[in-house]
């Protein structure tokens, strides 16, 4: 029942990581599209007014063709991110097991989120919180009792047994269960083993053997398990620095673009300068979005690493 239930807790645990890690590819694709969403109204306030200049022959056909091309790149890649979601929806789905025809609709505080991006980075590594580590454990208990088993082969056995029967005995059929013969027995067998041309010698020998193969499992298991937590620790902590810069510069980009279009309106940048603007804020709100859950899903490694996922 142990190994069961432990195979069953190796089950959940992945099964937790996965959607975890699903949940926020849905939740990237979503945040995609809410970006491209704010792009294609900057654009299209930006196209319009460029078409009543153009129109008004204040800026030639160059600003309106440019407003135009960017225009139709920003919807084509929303419809490209709408399909993706999609995708990511079905693998949602899938990893959860759910079969249902309706939609899924997810619920989550972008704050939270954001709060949680944190892990204590400083925890070390327990291999008993590992249910890999416990399933070797369980597996080297079973394996001496094994050893146990083989050695008490040459210990002599003592048995003893006993019966009381009822015998119906007559000449007569009428008369067959009028009297009967009770038989009774009782006895002791002592056993002693006797030579086998070595083969419990050599069925102690391969059970101690396979113990030790055990034990340098357990301990590559040990090495396996620390090398997975400094590659998920390096990974969770190059990708929080990475959030942390990104989060920086998209309040730069914000705030650039929004002194661009004050000026670009007031006649002093020209639109070219604009639309770089415009596109370097599409890119930081993106790769804001896209570093802060690639810091949530380094922080479920690090979880899984250290044995400590929640399902």
């Amino acid at each position: 029942m142990t190994n069961i239930r432990q195979t069953t807790v190796t089950d959940k645990i992945e099964i937790a990581v996965n959607v975890t890690k699903a949940f926020y590819n849905v939740l990237l694709t979503s945040k995609q599209i809410e970006v491209l969403d704010d792009d294609i109204r900057r654009l299209e306030r930006n196209f319009k007014d460029t078409y009543r200049q153009y129109q008004g022959g204040l800026v030639d056909k160059t600003d309106y063709k440019r407003a135009t091309i960017t225009l139709n790149n920003s919807k084509a890649e929303r419809k490209t991110n709408e399909e993706a979601l999609k995708a990511n929806y079905a693998a949602l789905r899938q990893l959860m097991g759910y079969s249902g025809k309706d939609s899924i609709h997810l619920i989550y505080d972008s704050v939270k989120m954001e709060a949680d991006v944190l892990i204590d980075t400083l925890a070390q590594v327990d291999y008993t919180k590992r249910i890999e580590f416990q399933q070797l454990m369980t597996q080297k208990h079973l394996q001496e009792a094994d050893v146990k088993y083989n050695k008490w082969a040459y210990i002599p056995t003592l048995t003893a047994n006993a019966g009381y029967n009822f015998n119906y005995l007559n000449n007569q059929f009428s008369k067959l269960y009028e009297n009967n013969l009770p038989f009774s027995y009782a006895g002791v067998t002592l056993g002693f083993p006797i030579f086998q041309g070595t083969k419990r010698t050599q069925n102690i020998r391969a059970a101690e053997l396979q113990l030790t193969r055990i034990d340098w499992d357990i301990v590559n298991l040990q090495n396996v398990i620390s090398t997975q937590y400094a590659q998920a620790m390096a990974a969770y902590k190059s990708n929080l620095n990475n959030y942390y810069v990104l989060r920086e510069n998209l309040a730069l980009a914000r705030d650039v673009y929004n002194t661009i279009e004050l000026q670009y309106r007031s006649g002093v940048k020209a639109y070219l300068e604009l639309i770089t603007a415009e596109t370097d804020l599409r890119n930081a709100q993106s790769n804001y979005s896209d570093a802060l859950y690639q810091a949530l899903s380094s922080k479920v490694d690090v979880q899984k690493a250290l044995g400590t996922v929640q399902y």
